[in-house]
């Protein structure tokens, strides 16, 4: 019966095991849905639109094949369709039946202005001249355009022959395929999704079947030993044969058992040591073959965390940036400028800087050419990035505003990098210093971005378009100045360094050169717009430009002045000496919060930086 037992043991065992196997293997199925992407006309461009990368559920593979360099991005789709406007690409979408079906989409033709009189007259005085709107060769007027380091994109890859880049994305977001702008996109391009063919049963039936042959094995043990004890007749009285052991049993003496042969136990308990060695093997090989995905998950289904409710204004539009895509353009903008403050190199710079940022640091390679120890400006700082205030607006151009902490000096850098349109890249407009410690207003988080707004805007306690004027009159008048109660004075730094500044500069100029002449200072609005960015509360931070003027001037009509131990001013005026003065020019980039209207706050400085910007002869 044993032998039955162990038998049935074996089958049953044999079943389950290959059924295991089995749903592993061959009923197993695919593990990837793919699909593939072909376009009927070469074109420098793919777009993959969000329709098409969700068409399957879970986690999208692309695949590009090509010769040379292969690149893909990706991106919000209407930022992608806008930087794609002037050129021509294929994109990939889904029809009415679910297919993905490819077409050209042309390039948008951009309508000229029309041409000036002066332009139309020289075009009559000399017709053999080219019309401006004669038809040009098309590699001429379009030469390509490279995707690769775009500040649009929110991640890129480029890859050589053969790209995989493995995604997440949801329906707004579409993928860019190139090459390198100017020939053919890669043709040989799918898209690949996990197909979801866990088998949960194949675990426990593998493991379990190697339980039963266990068991098995151990049954045909029992039967074989039960068989070899029950061999053969055994009669009452007749003599022990030969092969057969001796029991002799000694009192009183710890003697062992006499025996011709090894007992029969000893025999069968070697043999099924041996035996259950195989099972054992086969039992650890069936656990190291099962993944998680071949068991079955008895666990509690997951409760998804509440999470807090973000309120969006209504209509409010799409974020510039996200967090590692601010993180991404500062650093290329840190990167650039480095270079060029090594170089000397305006143009580099302009780059990416612009605005009054632009302007300082020109003014300081110009010094720095001239004047060897000439101090070095200030890097830009990178991380840890603190905060991202992008602005919310799906045209262009668009802004955000970051804050960035350095370690070392315990100091933060305030910035604003502003994008002019599709196919350009951020550049920083204000950059100015801030104490660690300085208390921020309330911002909207990164992934909802604030309103920009506007200069003249009536719902802020000052519009921003009048703020550089109103501070630049407190700096000159004091407390005598009309806007005086509208900003706070305690913490203001800015103020009490120019004060400073100003009474140690007269008081050393009144005693070498007060009979011959006069030192006045003023202070006004610079010439760049202001940048203002909504807060919370109604409030805004604002970015501003205020210039600083240092004038000398003689009071004796012999008398001269002379710069000619201020290296400064002599480099940046061209002159050591002059009759009629000089006038240096500073220029601050001033961060201030400004309430909201009814607020019962006033206007408070955030940070600033101050560099000089120009000095001349008076004229």
């Amino acid at each position: 019966m044993r032998f039955v037992w162990a038998v049935a043991a074996f089958v049953l065992a044999a079943v389950m095991i290959g059924a295991g196997i089995s749903q592993r293997t061959i009923f197993q199925g695919p593990e990837t849905q793919t699909a593939a992407i072909s376009a009927e006309q070469e074109a420098p461009y793919l777009l993959i639109e969000g329709a098409v990368l969700n068409e399957y559920p879970g986690a999208q593979t692309l695949r590009a094949q090509g010769e040379g360099d292969v690149f893909a991005a990706y991106g919000r789709t209407a930022d992608i369709e806008a930087w794609l406007a002037d050129s021509e690409y294929n994109v990939a979408t889904l029809n009415g039946e679910g297919e993905i079906v490819t077409e050209l989409v042309e390039a948008e033709v951009v309508a000229e202005e029309p041409a000036d009189d002066a332009a139309a007259d020289d075009a009559a005085a000399d017709p053999a001249a080219p019309a401006d709107d004669a038809p040009a060769d098309a590699e001429e007027t379009a030469p390509g355009r490279s995707p690769v380091g775009s500040d649009l994109w929110l991640d890129e890859f480029q890859q050589s022959d053969i790209l995989i880049a493995p995604l997440q994305l949801p329906a707004e977001m579409s993928v860019l395929v190139a090459s390198d702008g100017t020939e053919p996109a890669p043709q040989n391009v799918s898209l690949s999704w996990p197909i979801i063919n866990a088998t949960p049963w194949a675990g426990p039936l593998m493991v379990g079947g190697g339980i039963i042959l266990a068991v098995g094995v151990f049954l045909y043990i029992l039967g074989i030993r039960h068989a070899r004890r029950s061999r053969g007749p055994r009669r009452k009285g007749l003599p022990l044969t030969a092969t057969q052991p001796i029991d002799v049993a000694v009192d009183g003496g710890d003697k062992g058992v006499i025996s011709a042969t090894p007992t029969r136990r000893a025999v069968t308990g070697g043999r099924r040591a041996f035996a259950i060695l195989p099972v054992v093997a086969v039992s650890a090989l069936l656990f190291t073959g099962c993944t998680p995905d071949a068991w079955p998950d008895f666990g509690p289904t997951p409760t998804p965390t509440p999470s807090a409710t973000v309120i969006v204004p209504e209509g409010q539009q799409a974020p510039a940036v996200t967090k590692p895509q601010a993180e991404r353009i500062l650093s290329r903008i840190a990167g650039t400028v480095a270079d060029a403050d090594e170089a000397l190199d305006k143009d580099l710079a302009a780059t990416r800087l612009d605005g009054a940022a632009l302007a300082a640091r020109s003014t300081n390679y110009t010094l720095r050419g001239a004047i060897a120890d000439y101090a070095v400006p200030p890097v830009i700082n990178t991380k840890p990035l603190k905060i991202v205030l992008p602005q919310a607006n799906d045209s262009w151009p668009r802004s955000v505003m970051a804050v960035v902490d350095d370690e070392d000096t315990k100091t933060s850098s305030i910035m604003v990098l502003t994008q002019k349109d599709p196919w350009s890249q951020y550049k920083l407009s204000y950059v100015a210093s801030l104490e660690a410690s300085t208390p921020m207003p309330d911002l909207a988080p990164v992934y909802i971005g604030a309103i920009q707004v506007a200069p003249d805007s009536p719902f802020l306690i000052m519009a921003p378009e009048e703020l550089a004027a109103a501070y630049s009159d407190v700096i000159n008048k004091g407390a005598e100045s009309e806007f005086y109660a509208l900003f706070e004075a305690e913490g203001d730094q800015l103020r009490e360094s120019i004060a400073a500044d100003r009474e140690r500069r007269l008081a050393e100029f009144n005693q070498t050169a007060s009979s011959t002449g006069t030192l006045t200072f003023s202070s006004a609005a610079g010439t760049h717009a202001p940048f203002a960015l909504a807060t919370v509360e109604s409030g805004a931070i604002v970015a501003v430009n205020i210039t600083e003027t240092d004038t000398v001037t003689p009071t004796n009509a012999d008398a001269v002045i002379k710069v000619e131990n201020n290296p400064t001013v002599k480099t940046l005026a061209g002159a050591d000496q002059s009759a009629k003065g000089f006038s240096t020019t500073f220029t601050d980039q001033v961060f201030f919060y400004v309430p909201g209207q009814g607020s019962t706050e006033k206007i408070r400085l955030l940070g600033y930086s101050s560099d000089i910007l120009d000095a001349k002869v008076i004229s």
